[in-house]
């Protein structure tokens, strides 16, 4: 069958398209990147965020997981049995993610090992006064920091005033 006369041309560089609006554009409509690698390993790319989320036995709205009572109305016996209870077909991201957070969070508030060196020298050598040294700091860091017998104690543990 023949085609529309003016219906073939060729394919033209469109000039006028705001190339960096529309690479933002695709950007965002890309799929974001899961962070938790439990949840992106057993995420299914065909089903919604809502179908995944309930296989996996989390709540896409928290506010209909987690409904606030009603003050007016209670529900019967009969009606809490007869609610369908949600399949989980994915416990095990559910038990990993419970595992994961019942860690012990690691502490990073911890000072350098070389701030904490020049503060117990500055503590043994002027004690609390803490006025007499403080035009040392700047010069007086580097070579303490190499080492010295009286910064460096031997049972390896910090004074209880520097914590």
């Amino acid at each position: 069958m023949p085609k529309a006369k003016g219906k073939t041309r060729r394919q033209k560089f469109g000039y006028n398209v705001n190339r960096k609006r529309l690479n933002r554009n695709t950007r965002r409509k890309a799929a974001p990147r899961i962070e938790c690698s439990h949840i992106r390993h057993a995420w299914d790319h065909a089903k919604s965020v809502r179908q995944n989320l309930a296989e996996m036995g989390l709540a896409m709205d928290p506010n209909k997981a987690v409904p606030f009572r009603k003050r007016k109305v209670k529900a019967m016996e009969i009606d809490l049995e007869e609610r369908p209870q949600e399949l989980v077909r994915k416990p095990y991201v559910l038990n990993d993610l419970e595992v994961e957070a019942s860690l012990p969070e690691k502490k990073g508030n911890t000072l350098s090992r070389d701030l904490i060196d020049y503060v117990r020298y500055m503590v043994e050598n002027h004690g609390e006064d803490y006025k007499l040294p403080s035009h040392l700091f700047p010069r007086a860091l580097p070579r303490i920091s190499q080492g010295s017998a009286s910064a460096n104690r031997p049972d390896g543990e910090i004074s209880e005033k520097l914590l």
